[in-house]
């Protein structure tokens, strides 16, 4: 909205300061700073709220070390993640992008799901919450939504770069030429990012095509199978991982900020054309909402970390792993996930391979038996006597190399 005024102020009146809201790094440090404010000024009033409604967590005795003393900590803090990001981006992102659109639609129905498992949980007296089948349809609806928009959207386009021969032919010409020279039009596009793999690009209409060429105009089922896989996977591992104070937070802010580096250079098509990787026209509006988000996820910090006033609950994890699913998506780096999301799937791998080997080996000997202490993983590294801080900052660190790592892949083929 911020922009749109000052965009007028700028066209009718020449308002001193007005050409500001045009630049992306402005409105993107405008939105963090906002975020930030928010989530920290008004995330106390909102503690104080649910302390007021009685919305205190209920622990369950699990025998870790300090859990006692959490009973009664307020939770579905995450309202204070989604309110700190969605107000700036209202006020300073285009609000015509369809990869914000996408966003707001991913952070309303994705809250939406988690705020009804938590209520759930506290007013109907449930623990378990809302049943799975429902959280996992919930996913697959959004994945629907998302893989369709992106893939029939007319907005939703990329440019890949001229044939090399034809790039030397433009430079011997003009070794000046403008970057933007070199790419082809804009194309609808089925083409990812893939790591570590010469060219690092995939066509997912290749799955079917090696089959017939004609299969091509059926790419979009792939797609959307894929997109509801990365929604479905994301948003479970960033659930799991919220279970000790500070991080599910922390991980995601230095995920999502990663995130927020591909979508810059993606969506300039002078650091495209500089890296190689494929420019995606118009993306680069979601760094302003990566920007909110992240410091909404700082600013949630500022009340989560240990010993935490307040936990997301399930409105924060649920809502925050779909976020990443469909920036990554929407930036084609969704498969990276594995490497830059690498505590999430930790994390679901630790539970899978739990529950898996316990049902496997109580059904051979008649006895359950664990490969972790206790799962997720975290809590494995709880019962073997790490304070939770430290635990939350190791896994913050590995967070960081594999952030590091993520980066390195856009120039290792």
């Amino acid at each position: 909205m911020l922009y749109y005024l000052f965009e007028y102020l700028e066209k009718q009146f020449q308002f001193p300061g007005a050409t500001l809201f045009g630049f992306l790094t402005f409105r993107a440090a405008l939105a963090m700073i906002l975020s930030l404010l928010i989530s920290t000024i008004y995330g106390k009033r909102i503690i104080k709220f649910l302390k007021k409604k009685q919305l205190g967590e209920t622990i369950r005795d699990l025998g870790l070390e300090g859990q006692a003393e959490k009973a009664g900590t307020p939770t579905m803090g995450g309202i204070i993640i989604i309110l700190a990001t969605l107000i700036p981006v209202v006020l300073l992102a285009k609000l015509e992008n369809i990869y914000i659109i996408l966003l707001i639609v991913t952070t309303i129905w994705m809250g939406t799901i988690g705020f009804i498992d938590d209520y759930i949980k506290k007013f109907k007296n449930d623990k378990e919450g809302l049943k799975g089948r429902f959280k996992i349809l919930g996913q697959v609806g959004l994945g629907v939504i998302v893989g369709m928009t992106l893939f029939f959207h007319q907005d939703v386009t990329m440019k890949e770069k001229l044939p090399v021969e034809e790039q030397r032919v433009l430079l011997a010409e003009n070794p000046d030429i403008e970057p933007s020279k070199l790419f082809q039009d804009e194309v609808k596009s089925t083409k990812t990012t893939i790591p570590f793999v010469k060219g690092n690009e995939f066509d997912y209409a290749d799955l079917i095509t090696w089959i017939s060429p004609d299969l091509k105009k059926y790419a979009w089922v792939i797609f959307i199978l894929v997109a509801i896989f990365i929604i479905t996977a994301v948003s479970n591992g960033a659930n799991l991982t919220d279970g000790i104070d500070g991080l599910a937070a922390g991980t995601s802010a230095i995920i999502v900020l990663t995130l927020g580096i591909f979508a810059w250079v993606s969506g300039n098509i002078i650091f495209s054309e500089y890296l190689n990787i494929m420019y995606i026209p118009r993306v680069e509006e979601i760094t302003i909402y990566i920007t909110a988000f992240v410091g909404s996820l700082i600013g949630f910090l500022w009340y989560n970390t240990y010993p935490a006033q307040v936990f997301m609950g399930d409105t924060g994890s649920l809502t925050i792993g779909g976020i990443i699913a469909v920036i990554a998506i929407a930036v084609r780096k969704e498969w990276l996930i594995p490497v830059l999301c690498g505590i999430f799937l930790a994390e679901n791998l630790s539970v899978v391979m739990q529950v898996s080997w316990f049902k496997y080996t109580k059904k051979k000997y008649g006895e359950g038996r664990r490969i972790f202490k206790m799962s997720p993983l975290h809590h494995h590294y709880q019962k073997s006597g790490y304070h939770e801080s430290k635990i939350v900052t190791r896994f913050w660190i590995i967070g960081i190399l594999l952030a590091i790592l993520s980066i390195v892949t856009l120039k290792i083929r």
